[in-house]
């Protein structure tokens, strides 16, 4: 940190390094394509090094990272469009076993599973990923995502609805072509 906060290069890398893979996965559950979540996550840790100083070692420093590219991805999300937040219009949707190769299929398929359901999250619209980001990953009360985003509760709580209803409408047409494969 010391090093970091002198401006070694060096440092700097290794600290961006060791947190790079964790909040590149932040920036993914906000934007929809890769090329945009690591451009934020790169002014994200550029914010992180101007304001290394500021951080006062009470809380986690991965906590404190993790809010600034969130922060980074939700200003983002609102210049890109003026205050995305506020619409309900989503986008359009296009339709343990002890035997280790019964352990790898169970691996591979959750591995798969998982990927389905980061790109059913990427295709929601930004008010929909931004409030379903905050309430179900990020663990904040509908308040906190009130004053983060800037709109009512209630709109925070139809959104994380409607999200969960186009996640599950999502899924299960993403399932059933994996089923059909």
């Amino acid at each position: 940190m010391e090093a970091c906060l002198r401006g070694e290069r060096r440092a700097q890398e290794r600290l961006f390094q060791t947190y790079y893979g964790k909040m590149l996965g932040v920036c993914m559950r906000y934007l929809s394509d890769r090329d945009s979540a690591q451009e934020i996550l790169q002014i994200s840790f550029l914010k992180v090094f101007d304001k290394l100083e500021f951080f006062d070692f009470t809380g986690s420093l991965e906590g404190w990272i993790r809010r600034i590219v969130t922060n980074t991805a939700i200003d983002h999300l609102r210049k890109a469009k003026k205050n995305p937040f506020l619409s309900d219009q989503d986008n359009d949707f296009v339709a343990g076993s002890a035997d280790p190769m019964v352990e790898a299929e169970y691996n591979e398929l959750l591995e798969l599973k998982g990927q389905v359901a980061i790109e059913a999250i990427g295709k929601l619209s930004p008010a929909y990923r931004a409030v379903f980001n905050l309430y179900v990953i990020e663990e904040h009360t509908h308040k906190e995502i009130a004053d983060i985003l800037g709109i009512s509760e209630g709109t925070s709580k139809s959104n994380l609805a409607k999200a969960k209803m186009n996640l599950q409408r999502l899924l299960k047409e993403q399932f059933l072509l994996i089923e059909k494969r």
